[in-house]
């Protein structure tokens, strides 16, 4: 029989060997023995689709900063009457998140400062996210103007003489506290537009629904898509890439990509390869700046620091050039079928409801965009910038003999890294030992068995008893949490096992066989024709998605990345199952129906499965 409620923080059994793992996280971030009945009268969900390993100590910064700036817009920016900020804590190293709605009795007061807030963002929108690239730009400018480096033995003799008369240590301690402003504000600046993405989405949905009962969610989400990106703009970078190497006879030399150097050699050498390097060195800046993982952890590698990543997607790209394939994201077919979607509900309406649909329709469409975008200069490039100076600065303290690893400090609170450069400028300055490297190494140690422990077990989907039903748009929307959804984690092996339902996020039909990556550095395992599963997929996974036939994740709903993404590749897409990725084994024959929400276990192919895999998104909504 089903259970009626998920464990309490409390009754989950701590993995051996992470005794004591509410320690090495800030204490406002863990569930309190002083609060208890109140934590667990609250649902909380796991957020596995931005977090989805266990933090070392100084990630949280990750997901305070971003959960922190999500709730201000909903709370105090935007007034949004039935949403306030997001609950958050950190529980055997993952992070569970907890709605704050807003009480009934202050819903009306709210709503004119929402209206009057949103609509000066609407009736002002290009000139206020063209300001909004000014203010990122600007804030990853000064981050790059940040170095840190280790003190001198003396003060310089030009110092002396211009009576400076400081030793150069405040420079350390200012540029780490700048360092860390400077990463807050760009999450700032992140969440001033994608709520409104949001709301604009919602409103067009709201809207469709009531207009149209019965219309599919995923006919309203078509109705916006084949809008142009720059999140997908490092991809493309790749592929014209591709077919600039083609077009140069360049192809023998991308046979080693995984030895960057030598390949990038060779090509210098080759006739032509001046052409080709120049458009390799301007994609560069900014499109490098782009990580095969989410940005929220330090581990997360860069294309502009790992070169093999980007070279070895150009040489599949090559390959299947030579084969004959598209590489390109089908743009032309999905405009077609957005304006076809778009022209059969029109015909449905009187004059005066078709006009206010079109008005919604093209605020949601130029809203849309952005709900992707952001994570190129936000996700992507400002943590990117944010962890190269956090591994910079670690150096400095490691060559200081604080600890033995580049990226030690990751073991550390930030608070705990501020103690410890006033230890390091300290000791320097009056030229006695430092304490850290007699009390940090055993202490990082320590920690580091704690998290490898906590990684043995998988995060529960949600804690405490759910709400008869969840109606909180942003749950729903992004992260798929849905009043179905939770009955099917909480029916646990009551789940049918030949298969899975979830959320229907991108239309269609496929079948093929299944490939469970489980972490980034997993996704050159993608073989042609197979089907992707996974707990979360990035946005910067594109380079896979022109191979896969579909795509099943665990988490995730109409609006999360995965669900956009495969929409833009018109790949079928079914999200938020809960447990995809521990259910299914790599190898084992799929159907996935993104249209119904469905992802069978099959014995093989099916009678019907050649008419399935060339079903085509317009098929299915038609």
């Amino acid at each position: 029989m089903a259970m009626k409620s998920f464990p309490k923080p409390s009754e989950l059994p701590v993995p051996e060997g992470a005794e004591g793992w509410e320690k090495i996280y800030p204490y406002y971030l863990v569930f309190q023995d002083k609060l208890k009945d109140e934590e667990d009268q609250k649902f909380w969900f796991c957020d596995s689709q931005h977090w989805p390993t266990v933090f070392k100590p100084f990630e949280t910064i990750g997901a305070e900063f971003a959960v922190k700036c999500l709730g201000q817009y909903n709370a105090r920016h935007l007034m949004i009457p039935t949403a306030k900020g997001i609950e958050f804590r950190v529980h055997l190293g993952y992070l569970y998140m907890s709605p704050i709605p807003v009480p009934e009795e202050e819903i009306a007061e709210r709503v004119p400062e929402f209206e009057a807030r949103i609509g000066h963002y609407f009736q002002n929108w290009q000139p206020l996210l063209d300001q909004w690239h000014t203010k990122v730009r600007d804030t990853l400018n000064e981050m790059e103007s940040i170095e840190f480096e280790p003190l001198p033995d003396m003060v310089p003799m030009q110092d002396i003489q211009d009576g400076v008369g400081k030793d150069g240590s405040e420079r350390l301690l200012e540029d780490y506290d700048r360092l860390i402003q400077l990463a807050y504000q760009n999450w700032q600046y992140h969440f001033e537009f994608l709520n409104l993405g949001y709301i604009a989405y919602l409103d067009f949905f709201n809207f469709c629904k009531e207009v149209f009962p019965n219309i599919p969610e995923q006919n309203i989400a078509v109705m916006v898509q084949g809008e142009d990106m720059e999140l997908f703009r490092p991809d493309d970078e790749l592929k014209h890439l591709a077919v600039k190497a083609v077009d140069l006879n360049l192809q023998e030399h991308f046979t080693n990509t995984d030895d960057a150097e030598a390949t990038l050699a060779a090509i210098a050498a080759a006739e032509g390869g001046d052409q080709w390097l120049a458009q390799w060195e301007e994609a560069q800046d900014p499109w490098f700046n782009f990580t095969t993982g989410n940005g929220f952890y330090c581990h997360d590698k860069y294309w502009r620091d790992h070169l093999d990543i980007p070279l070895g997607f150009i040489a599949d790209y090559i390959h299947r050039l030579e084969q004959g394939q598209q590489i390109l994201r089908p743009m032309a077919e999905l405009v077609a079928e957005r304006e076809r979607i778009i022209s059969e509900y029109q015909d449905l309406l009187d004059e005066e409801t078709a006009a206010i649909f079109d008005a919604k329709r093209s605020l949601a469409a130029t809203a849309y965009p952005y709900v992707e975008n952001h994570n190129f200069y936000i996700e992507h490039w400002t943590m990117g910038i944010f962890w190269r100076k956090v591994r910079a600065l670690s150096k400095v303290f490691a060559d200081a003999g604080f600890w033995a690893d580049d990226e030690d400090m990751l073991y550390l609170s930030r608070t705990e890294v501020r103690d410890a450069l006033f230890d390091l400028v300290n000791s320097h300055g009056i030229g006695a030992k430092a304490i850290g490297p007699v009390y940090w190494p055993d202490v990082i140690a320590e920690r580091k068995s704690i998290v490898t422990a906590l990684k043995k077990a998988r995060p529960a989907p949600a804690l405490n008893t759910p709400p008869e039903a969840i109606t909180e748009p942003f749950t729903r929307m992004l992260w798929g949490i849905t009043t179905e959804q939770v009955q099917q984690w909480l029916a646990g092996d009551d789940v049918n096992e030949s298969g899975l339902k979830g959320m229907a996020a991108s239309p269609g039909t496929a079948e093929g066989y299944a490939r469970v990556i489980m972490d980034a550095d997993e996704i050159g395992q993608v073989q042609q024709g197979e089907i992707l599963v996974a707990p979360v997929t990035a946005p910067s996974w594109g380079p896979i998605f022109g191979k896969i036939k579909a795509a099943v994740t665990d988490i995730g709903g109409m609006m999360s990345h995965a669900a956009i993404v495969c929409r833009e590749y018109a790949l079928p897409a079914v999200t938020g199952t809960g447990s995809a990725s521990t259910t299914i084994q790599t190898g084992q024959y799929l159907r996935v129906n993104g249209t119904a929400g469905t992802v069978e276990i099959l014995d093989g192919p099916s009678d019907e499965g050649a008419e399935a895999e060339s079903a085509t998104a317009e098929a299915a909504l038609s």
